[in-house]
């Protein structure tokens, strides 16, 4: 579960809920004072907010990009169906390309893990809407074996349990596997309220699509647009290797964050926020 080291945003940013053809959506948009040199759509991963991305929206702001951070259907502030269909990745794909049209289109767009197979698979229905693509802490297919198994255990006290009960077991899980992790009240605050607010369908199915998502890679280099693959030094979700060798097979920008691992944009923002922008500013 990422978790994003403060929750005050920028000055640069506001909070509203973006209409878009397939509904509507929270966001946090944070806007140059300038023109923009363009516009980035950010896709949040599994458990995951717009929020991941706020220690991003300053720095890419004050480079001249409109940076957008997207709650998707079914997560935290975003809400959506009760029916498991409408979380389908193809159905969030579509969501994702309706964003991108309601930004203007050309929007360079980056996925966050789970976002990260969700951002290509709206690349791969129509990469009309976007300028470039960027998979962070995402690799070519399934995640890692032990992930698997994880992400089974909680699909299943998911299918049983409320979400609240589901959130008091994994704080004892955290407890007895890191005793030592300490989380400030207010971000612990908001990590019970996201989760609690996130929808279960939501979850259910995309922890699904996590477990069985197909190599998509050759697909995917065949698609002309510019492409950046971005992780940190260590990955729980994907193997390192397997992350390079998919940036190899794209023929893609890759960036390695030094003292990262599955959420740089969290847990080294300004290092983050420096690739990104040496990448956009060529694409």
């Amino acid at each position: 579960m990422s978790r994003p080291p403060f929750l005050t945003l920028p000055a640069c940013a506001r909070a509203y809920r973006l209409t878009t053809s397939r509904g509507e959506f929270a966001v946090h948009d944070a806007r140059p004072a300038s023109p923009p040199r363009g516009t980035v759509l950010l896709v949040p991963g599994f458990t995951g907010s717009k929020e991941d991305f706020i220690a991003l929206l300053e720095p890419l702001a004050a480079a001249g990009y409109r940076a957008v951070a997207v709650d998707g259907r079914g997560q935290y502030e975003s809400g959506g169906p009760r029916e498991p269909g409408a979380y389908e990745q193809d159905e969030l794909a579509r969501d994702v390309r309706a964003q991108a049209a309601a930004l203007g289109g050309g929007v360079h767009l980056l996925g966050h893990s789970l976002g990260g197979l969700i951002a290509r698979a709206a690349v791969l229905g129509d990469a009309v809407p976007f300028r470039s693509l960027t998979v962070m802490s995402c690799g070519p297919a399934a995640i890692a074996a032990p992930q698997q198994a994880r992400t089974r255990r909680l699909i299943g006290a998911l299918e049983v349990l409320d979400m609240e009960s589901v959130w008091q077991e994994m704080r004892r899980a955290d407890a007895e596997n890191a005793p030592a992790l300490e989380t400030p009240p207010e971000l612990d605050a908001f990590l019970h309220r996201r989760w609690t607010a996130t929808l279960s369908e939501q979850l259910i199915v995309t922890g699904r699509q996590l477990t069985v998502e197909p190599d998509r890679t050759a697909e995917l280099a065949a698609v002309p647009l510019p492409k950046h693959v971005i992780s940190g030094v260590l990955d729980y979700a994907w193997p390192v290797p397997s992350i390079d060798a998919m940036a190899k097979e794209l023929s893609a920008t890759r960036t390695v964050v030094e003292g990262a691992e599955h959420s740089p944009n969290a847990e080294r923002p300004a290092a983050t926020a420096d690739a990104l922008l040496r990448f956009w500013d060529l694409a």
